[in-house]
């Protein structure tokens, strides 16, 4: 078992996602996207639902053995209210629908293959969560 402290979270994170990347380029062809991915599985005649949804379930499980073996890797939501974690969820998808992919897309996989598109959406994701933890915090002093 690892010891707190002995990996860098942000590192073994950055890994996991990298390793991810590279397996779905490799092993499918296609991009690693979460909303996409996703998106395949609420559409309505996605031939690829099986596959999503195994890969998204893996991350989902991923996520509960890094909790297992390092607790304080995950310290979860930064509020209990449901209300603002469905106006939160929300207005993420709506992002990354309105953005054509999200951060997994843009930031990991459409930088390193030095796609102009990707550069831009991760320049304006950067931004807008500057403005957003800016407001949250000194605007309208936090979340509830």
């Amino acid at each position: 078992m690892l010891e707190p402290g002995s990996i860098p979270a942000a590192l073994l994170g950055g890994a996991v996602i990298g390793v991810a990347a590279v397996a779905m380029l490799a092993l499918n062809g296609r991009i690693l996207g979460v909303s996409g991915l996703v998106a395949g599985i609420i559409a309505p005649h996605s031939s690829e639902r099986g596959l999503r949804a195994l890969f998204l379930a893996g991350m989902l499980a991923g996520g509960v053995v890094v909790g297992k073996i390092l607790p304080g890797a995950l310290p979860g939501a930064i509020t209990s209210n449901a209300l603002w974690l469905i106006v939160a969820g929300l207005l993420v998808g709506f992002g990354t629908r309105l953005g054509g992919g999200c951060t997994s897309g843009h930031g990991v996989c459409g930088l390193s293959r030095l796609s102009p598109r990707s550069l831009t959406a991760t320049m304006v994701f950067m931004a807008v969560a500057m403005i957003t933890v800016f407001v949250t915090r000194h605007v309208i002093g936090g979340i509830p």
